[in-house]
């Protein structure tokens, strides 16, 4: 039987490198483990990580193609971020002029999460799990 053991990473391709690299390190904060111009490929890839796990691939290509994401469309529908205070990340995001949707509760958990956009219209989701405390 196959034994997966987590997810290693999610590969993201920006139609405007730098403004995703901004977007990613400076709003959301992740840390750059490490950086690589590919010249052969026209093509940067950024590896990029959450409290020390890597966790993004971020990728440039020239005039990569627009891919539907909304609403509904077959594919991955959104990459979801765990937040411990939902009410700060939100304003956090809305300080650096990225909009969200109004906050929702998960019918199931009762957890609260809201839906916001990256630069390339990516969803992206804030989904809150407060601390527990053992």
């Amino acid at each position: 039987m196959l034994h997966l053991t987590a997810v290693h990473h999610i590969a993201i391709i920006a139609s405007d490198y730098t403004v995703s690299k901004r977007f990613y390190t400076e709003i959301l904060g992740l840390t750059i483990v490490n950086e690589v111009h590919r010249a052969e490929r026209q093509s940067y890839k950024l590896d990029l990580a959450l409290n020390g796990q890597y966790i993004i691939e971020l990728f440039s290509f020239p005039n990569p193609p627009k891919r539907p994401s909304r609403p509904e469309a077959a594919g991955l529908r959104h990459l979801a971020f765990a937040v411990q205070d939902l009410d700060a990340a939100v304003a956090h995001l809305n300080q650096q002029g990225v909009a969200t949707e109004p906050i929702r509760i998960d019918e199931h958990t009762g957890r609260r999460f809201t839906f916001f956009a990256d630069p390339d219209d990516l969803p992206l989701e804030f989904y809150e799990e407060p601390v527990v405390v053992h």
